[in-house]
């Protein structure tokens, strides 16, 4: 079991585990690391490191916007395992690197599983692989521990919900809207989500089931995860960062605003 793994085995309590996305390398290169380990300290239970490509087609403005600035800044897959080994030496939080296939192919597939293992990584998301076509990525993935996560959509059938299931380690990932990240109103997702978990529930029965897309703060997280295991929050952190930074304290405030996320 990696720590993906152990984190949904031993949650016990009613809480719901969050998950909090991280564009590698925004706002620089040096707070990627600082960022992740104060998210640790400050209630996060799993982050998603994102790995900036020049075509998100999953995004929306805001990620896209940090991942511009990311490349920008001289991020690449070198330098994200990197600060993957500098977040080891002193937290032990779930790790998942998400991000297009693009780059994973054009740094070797193989190479690129057992690197991410060796630095600590736990898990990969990877938006624009479809499950039928991943098995030389799943091989590797699996050789070197590492849970692969795929995403179901309100517009997925029943049976390809139940293919991914079967093919996801760790959870699935259910986006709550169709379409690309970015907060939206609660009310918005809200209606999406009570259309679309019924039958998660009905079809997602291997893996636990983590909802994300639209919430930006604690009160959508509680209502909108209401029947998931855990939430998943981006753009409404980045637009945090981006907010504050580079201000004077700019860290402590992106702490209070996860702290509000996770406990209100």
């Amino acid at each position: 079991m990696n720590r993906i793994n152990e984190l949904f085995a031993g949650h016990q309590d009613d809480s719901k585990i969050m998950s909090l996305f991280l564009t590698a390398g925004y706002p620089d290169l040096d707070s990627t690391a600082d960022l992740i380990i104060g998210l640790d300290e400050n209630g996060t239970d799993m982050v998603e490191l994102g790995m900036p490509f020049s075509d998100p087609l999953a995004d929306g403005p805001t990620i896209q916007y940090s991942s511009s600035k990311a490349l920008e800044n001289g991020i690449t897959i070198g330098r994200i395992f990197e600060m993957v080994k500098q977040v080891r030496k002193k937290s032990e939080i779930p790790i998942i690197l998400m991000g297009y296939l693009n780059p994973i192919l054009q740094y070797g597939e193989q190479q690129f599983c057992e690197q991410a293992k060796a630095c600590g990584v736990d898990g990969l998301i990877v938006p624009d692989l479809p499950p039928e076509e991943s098995s030389t990525l799943e091989k590797s993935a699996r050789a070197n521990d590492l849970s692969l996560v795929y995403l179901v959509a309100p517009n997925t059938r029943d049976e390809r919900m139940q293919l991914i299931d079967e093919k996801s380690d760790g959870f699935v990932y259910c986006v709550s809207v169709t379409g690309v990240t970015g907060a939206r109103e609660g009310e918005e997702v809200s209606r999406s989500v009570s259309r679309f978990i019924e039958r998660v529930e009905k079809n997602i029965t291997k893996n636990p089931i983590m909802i994300g897309f639209g919430i930006k703060s604690h009160e959508d997280a509680q209502k909108i995860a209401a029947r998931a295991d855990g939430f998943i929050v981006g753009s409404a952190l980045i637009n945090t960062i981006r907010e504050h930074y580079p201000a004077m304290g700019w860290k402590e405030k992106v702490f209070d605003f996860v702290k509000h996320l996770k406990y209100g």
